[in-house]
Order: structure tokens, then C-alpha cells, then sequence
């Protein structure tokens, strides 16, 4: 499905589909491996390609998020159910408006304010805290399947990672 989604988004040079679980909120997140994935770019090209959210909650028959942060400019979250976008929300950073003076508003409150924001308010939704979601891209267990492997061989990489899930987690596409 991971090939398939990036020959619908017209991408090339993908070598692997890295896949990262948290078990005790039951959260995978899956993230292309590849030169048009890294860094700020990145985080454009995902706000731009979602062939494999549409295609996995339509197999799956699940909500799927696909979120893109970009420290610098901003972040968005956009919710895919049936192979269709359901829902979203974007937050510009430079628009942003925060209450009273710049100065004025301390580090809890700013802390407070990005609780609200797409990617904390996705947090909240699996249970996780906005640091623990946007450090998902290094947390344990994960794995980088290749794309150029069998599906045997992603169904047996699979297993090791999330043993007995047989397709029962909630996923999340990300960048």
C-alpha cells in the first residue's frame, strides 16, 4: 500500500516506510524514508501528498491523521476516515495571536496556548502528551521496512513490531 500511495502522489527515491509504535496508547506512526522527506521539505511535501492516509482508512476502516510540523512556520493536522478527508485544522505560527504583550506571556502559558494547537490537540486525542507525539520519529520500537522487500517480508517486520495487532491500531501518517 506504501508503494502504491507513492506512485498515486507522483513521488520517487522512497527507500523504506519507517513505522513507530507507542504501545501504551496503541499509536503507530508511519513516515516515508527518503530524500524528499527530510527536514523543512519534508514537512512540506507531507502537506501536500496524503495517498497513504486516504488508502490506509479506507483498508483499514479507521480515522487516520496526517500531521506536518514544521518548527519555523507552523502545523496542521487533517483526518482521513473511508478514504476521505473528514476533518483538520492549521495553525500559521506567524499569525498566531497571543494574548497581551509578546513579552508578557510566560513559558506555561505559551506551553498552554500549544496544547490547543493541532498537533497537541491530536496528542490529547491518543492520550499522549504534545512533546511525546512530536518526538514519535525517535521513540522505540521502530522499524524502517524497504519498499523494495516482499510483503512477506514486511508482514514478518510487522509482526516482531506489533505482535498479535492483527490491523487494530489507530495510525497516524506523519511528518
Amino acid at each position: 500500500m506504501a508503494r502504491e500511495a507513492l506512485a498515486l502522489d507522483g513521488a520517487e527515491g522512497a527507500t523504506g516506510l519507517q513505522v513507530t509504535v507507542n504501545r501504551r496508547r496503541k499509536v503507530v506512526r508511519l513516515a516515508y524514508v527518503g530524500p524528499f522527506t527530510a527536514g523543512r521539505q519534508g514537512a512540506h511535501w507531507y502537506a501536500a501528498h496524503h495517498a497513504l492516509p486516504r488508502l490506509l482508512s479506507r483498508a483499514a476502516n479507521i480515522t487516520v491523521h496526517a500531521y506536518v510540523y514544521d518548527p519555523d512556520e507552523g502545523e496542521e493536522v487533517i483526518a482521513y476516515g473511508n478514504g476521505r478527508r473528514v476533518g483538520g485544522e492549521r495553525v500559521v505560527y506567524e499569525d498566531v495571536e497571543l494574548p497581551g504583550r509578546p513579552e508578557d506571556v510566560d513559558e506555561a502559558a505559551f506551553t498552554h496556548m500549544q496544547e490547543r494547537w493541532p498537533v497537541g490537540h491530536l496528542a490529547y486525542v491518543f492520550g499522549l502528551a504534545r512533546k511525546e507525539l512530536l518526538r514519535l520519529p525517535l521513540a522505540m520500537p521502530n522499524i524502517v521496512m524497504s519498499l523494495d522487500g516482499t510483503e512477506e517480508d514486511s508482514a514478518e517486520a510487522l509482526e516482531e513490531l506489533l505482535p498479535g495487532a492483527q490491523g487494530a491500531l489507530p495510525v497516524t501518517h506523519a511528518r
